[in-house]
């Protein structure tokens, strides 16, 4: 298939079923009542008919709705960012108690205009969450902050169960599609992480379709791991419009099982891999699966893997 005939022509295993249900609905309305921003709809994200409307749970997406970073991947609005809002916190915490979420995605926009990246506002958010709702386990996926250690810190002294950060693609690809960002930051940002907090779940995501090579795809889950790494996800890159990054190739179901054990077979914790698969794809069941076994897990990794180089 042509790059420009793969753009177009979708395989039928990519196809979407619509879902309003009543669950779609309240979680629509919740979210414009309490004036709060979800990825599954910023970023047009594919599953947001599964999420909303048969497992109401949402993916919340903090410091606004406007990116200071053009990723030509990402459907989010990029500009000038407004003001923090300093009850958002609160006001997510809120939903959460709510929607009585028993796992909670928190993601966020890139904010290079403030000190700290915005890492304050996501420390406030999982204290929040964990004031409203202490039985609700908690997943931030954040920016890189630019490398900041302090920043870093600030989440991980806040204890989520998960912390998240994305390499998005290959390191050959990341400088096109990726904006004012570095394959070598994210590696940085993961390893800090787990430095900050051996004991707590580190996770990455990485999109095929872009042009990457199944070497490449290997590569960068070899470099994951070498950052002692717990959980990735892989999934199918979708163009949100025509003016982002075209696909250049839809990987089939049986190519993404294959990586899932690749990457079962490099040490990884849990890997969730498909071509609808994205960073907060099936969390809750996700944590709560793994979390029943991670002891077990590593364990066993420990008596197999050689030690992780930092």
């Amino acid at each position: 298939m042509s790059d420009q005939a793969a753009q177009h022509r979708k395989p039928e295993w990519l196809k979407i079923r619509l879902n309003t249900t009543d669950n779609y609905h309240f979680l629509k309305k919740l979210m414009r009542a309490e004036a709060l921003h979800t990825v599954c709809e910023e970023a047009r994200c594919p599953n947001l008919q599964e999420c909303w409307g048969t497992l109401r749970t949402a993916s919340f997406m903090i410091l606004g709705d406007t990116c200071t970073r053009r990723c030509r991947f990402c459907a989010v609005n990029t500009g000038l960012p407004g003001a923090v809002d300093k009850l958002e916190p609160l006001r997510v915490a809120g939903a959460v108690e709510h929607m009585k979420l028993r796992h909670v995605h928190i993601t966020m926009v890139n904010r290079d205009d403030l000190p700290d990246g915005g890492a304050s506002v996501m420390a406030a958010t999982v204290k929040a969450i964990r004031w409203k709702s202490p039985q609700c386990s908690i997943e931030v996926l954040t920016s890189d902050f630019m490398g900041s250690e302090d920043a870093i810190r600030a989440v991980v002294e806040s204890a989520p169960d998960i912390i998240s950060h994305n390499v998005e693609t290959v390191r050959r690809l990341t400088p096109r599609v990726r904006s004012r960002s570095s394959y070598d930051r994210s590696l940085e940002f993961l390893r800090i992480a787990r430095r900050l907090a051996p004991g707590m779940v580190t996770k990455s995501s990485i999109m095929l379709g872009l042009g990457e090579t199944a070497e490449e795809v290997e590569d960068t889950l070899a470099d994951l791991r070498r950052c002692d790494v717990d959980v990735v996800n892989i999934g199918q890159y979708l163009q949100p419009t025509r003016n982002h990054i075209p696909v250049r190739r839809y990987w089939t179901p049986q190519e993404f099982s294959r990586f899932k054990e690749i990457a079962t077979e490099k040490g990884f914790l849990f890997c969730e891999a498909g071509p609808f698969v994205r960073s907060s794809y099936h969390a809750d069941a996700q944590f709560h699966g793994f979390q029943q076994h991670i002891a077990r897990l590593r364990e066993a990794k420990a008596a197999v893997m050689p030690p992780v180089s930092h």
